[in-house]
């Protein structure tokens, strides 16, 4: 019945938010819907509402993100010098995940991480 989950975050901006998650190796949906937006990186799948009135700080958006090589991936974003959040280098956590997060232009919170081991 239920097949796959979608989050869908704010977003200020969508070019600033296309142009930021393109640099993560997302691609923008051709599906261009006003004050929306959908991307896509294999079969992840992130889409994004308009809220021109976001206070970043104010914003806990979050999703969590399994990789199969967390650190070929945090590897690459340093490669591509995107900050990686203040608190949230990469580590293996107590629950058992080799983890790292970044923070969107919007606050989303964004982790990414694979079963340590």
């Amino acid at each position: 019945m239920m097949t796959n989950i979608i989050p869908k975050l704010p977003m200020r901006s969508k070019e600033t938010t296309r142009n930021y998650y393109v640099q993560l190796g997302f691609e923008a949906s051709a599906n261009d819907f006003e004050g929306y937006l959908m991307m896509k990186n294999g079969t992840l799948e992130i889409h994004f509402f308009e809220f021109k009135d976001l206070i970043p700080t104010e914003n806990y958006g979050q999703i969590y993100i399994r990789t199969s090589d967390v650190d070929a991936l945090y590897n690459y974003f340093l490669g591509k010098n995107i900050n990686i959040h203040p608190a949230g280098s990469i580590s293996e956590k107590s629950w058992g995940q080799k983890e790292f997060s970044l923070l969107d232009p919007d606050n989303n919170l964004i982790t990414f991480g694979q079963g340590a081991g």
